[in-house]
């Protein structure tokens, strides 16, 4: 079977291509340095925004534990993931910090790198909303342009491929549904754990389980304690919801999770107020358990991650 590779959005092989023309690599290498220096600036984003909200030690301890997550190997790979991180993460302090039209910008790009992009518009366009009720509609032209084009970078996309396949709403979801990945609320993932706990299993099957559990709890735990903006709750509402509610790549589920950094700040607010003791334990077990993780997905995983 031939898979169409529209499936796939096109910032991040542009970047690619941008790469090799201007430095003697391949591809690959090119891919390589790109997700490296774009893991880099996601980690920088990610503390900007956590300072923002909890401070800068709660910040700092945010980004290692967002680095040492299992599924933080994906930042060393030539995944799109950390490219999409950098975009969200800044989007989401532009917006902290008011600057709308950075945040649109930002949106559009994310939105271009990959289809749970659309999560960093959702957050523009939350914001732009609640700026709206908040000033009855008298807010300058920035708020309604920021809202307006955040979701241009994603939607350009799906429409211009539905253009091409003849169904101007319907061709890029029928592209995805080729690569058995489309949005079933979930249905699709637990047949598929039924199916797993019924039998053998591989190992990064009952990873994905767990981490993709772990996150759902961690989400609730940041809605009960962390009282989160807006525009923070809904892109994590976002990944979260399409990271569970999808169907095929079961195993990826955890990658699809790893740009939705606000579910760790309990886990960070929570060590910065532990006793030193007890917050070295922590991060040194987590540490250990994603080096297993890691070292496993690279060597002896027959999937890909």
């Amino acid at each position: 079977m031939v898979l169409n590779d529209l499936a796939f959005f096109p910032l991040y092989p542009a970047l690619v291509r941008a790469v090799t023309t201007v430095l003697p690599v391949a591809g690959g290498t090119a891919g390589l340095l790109l997700s490296w220096l774009a893991a880099g600036a996601a980690a920088w984003g990610v503390y900007l925004v956590a300072e923002r909200l909890r401070g800068r030690r709660t910040a700092t301890v945010l980004v290692l534990l967002w680095g040492l997550l299992p599924h933080s190997i994906v930042l060393t790979m030539a995944y799109t993931e950390p490219v999409m991180t950098a975009f969200a993460a800044f989007a989401l302090y532009a917006l902290l910090t008011r600057r709308w039209l950075s945040a649109a910008a930002l949106a559009g790009l994310a939105g271009l790198t990959r289809p749970n992009g659309v999560a960093v518009a959702a957050a523009v366009v939350a914001a732009a909303v609640c700026e709206l009720w908040r000033t009855r509609g008298r807010s300058g032209p920035r708020v309604w342009a920021a809202g307006l084009l955040a979701p241009a970078g994603w939607g350009s996309y799906v429409l211009w491929v539905g253009v091409r396949r003849g169904d101007p709403l319907g061709g890029y979801f029928a592209v995805q549904a080729g690569w058995t990945s489309r949005f079933d609320f979930g249905k699709g993932a637990l047949v598929f754990v039924r199916d797993m706990l019924g039998g053998p299993t591989q190992f990064g099957f009952v990873m994905a389980l767990l981490i993709t559990g772990a996150g759902v709890l961690l989400f609730a735990l940041a809605v009960w304690t962390e009282r989160l903006p807006p525009p923070v709750l809904v892109y994590t509402a976002v990944l979260v919801l399409i990271a569970v509610g999808g169907s095929g790549f079961f195993e990826s589920k955890p990658r699809f999770l790893l740009p939705a950094f606000p579910l760790l700040l309990p886990l960070a607010a929570a060590l910065t107020k532990a006793r030193p003791r007890a917050a070295v334990l922590v991060v040194a077990a987590l540490a250990g358990l994603s080096y297993c993780y890691g070292a496993y997905a690279l060597t002896l995983a027959r999937m890909a991650i």
